[in-house]
């Protein structure tokens, strides 16, 4: 981590602190990889040794984050522009081709893209923005989940992180779709895990970041002062925690970043 010093910093205030090289020769998907938590996570990842997928809506912010690890890892990066907007069910089945010519198996997902949508009652929620959110936010994950299910199959003891919200298991006025379709991952990740549990190849978590200084809290909490809310290298060991093999025996848990603390036997 000497070549992340935000990251070596944060690393002091972890409750899990990762071998280095615990993700070494692992694949792991980001989505939402050129900005916010997803950059961090993607270059945190790579800093402990994986190749990374980095998959995004705007090549520059990608490009970026490729360079960086590039620069500063042995490890592989590869840039996969998409829209989740726009996602459907033959990018999505193109996407899970083309990264099994390339890497033949997935051993994480992290599902961090989402989208706020705005932030007004109910009774004028406009339908295309609720449409919108709920497409990236959950249509996007079911699409991208169903077409890795083979390649992290073949991973064997592969790890799915969706992000969740505090609003995603408690409701709160204003939150509109946004809060509805975090309830819809934490669905999502239940079914998935117990559907895969017998099987014991796949884990299906959900994470809740808590506030983090990213764009979409700002927008969220406009008069915030973002100094007061953690960076996102602050919950990295829970990050890694769950991609690597420390986590294999967690499943079907809805984890929060804010309060979470690693099993004494998998700790140090």
């Amino acid at each position: 981590m000497e070549h992340y010093p935000e990251l070596a910093a944060a690393s002091a205030g972890w409750r899990y602190q990762p071998e280095p090289g615990c993700l070494a020769g692992k694949v792991i998907l980001v989505t939402g990889a050129g900005d916010g938590i997803g950059r961090t996570a993607a270059m945190t990842y790579a800093s402990f040794g994986a190749s990374v997928v980095l998959l995004g809506r705007t090549r520059s912010k990608l490009e970026s984050v490729f360079d960086w690890i590039d620069a500063h890892t042995d490890t592989e990066a590869v840039i996969v522009p998409c829209d989740l907007a726009a996602l459907g069910d033959e990018n999505a089945a193109a996407l899970g081709n083309a990264i099994g010519e390339s890497f033949g198996r997935l051993d994480g997902l992290l599902h961090n893209a989402s989208l706020l949508g705005p932030k007004v009652n109910i009774a004028h929620y406009p339908t295309d923005e609720w449409q919108r959110v709920f497409q990236v936010n959950v249509h996007a994950t079911f699409l991208l989940t169903r077409a890795m299910l083979p390649l992290l199959e073949e991973a064997g003891t592969a790890s799915v992180v969706l992000t969740s919200s505090s609003v995603g298991r408690k409701g709160r006025a204003y939150w509109g779709a946004y809060s509805a379709s975090k309830f819809a991952v934490e669905g999502l990740m239940q079914i998935l895990a117990d559907e895969y549990e017998h099987a014991g190849r796949i884990r299906f978590n959900s994470l809740n970041p808590g506030g983090t200084r990213t764009t979409m809290r700002r927008s969220a909490y406009p008069a915030e002062n973002p100094l007061d809310v953690p960076a996102p290298e602050a919950h990295m060991d829970l990050y890694v925690y769950l991609m690597s093999e420390a986590s294999r025996m967690q499943n079907g848990q809805a984890l929060d970043a804010r309060d979470w603390t690693p099993q004494p036997s998998i700790s140090g």
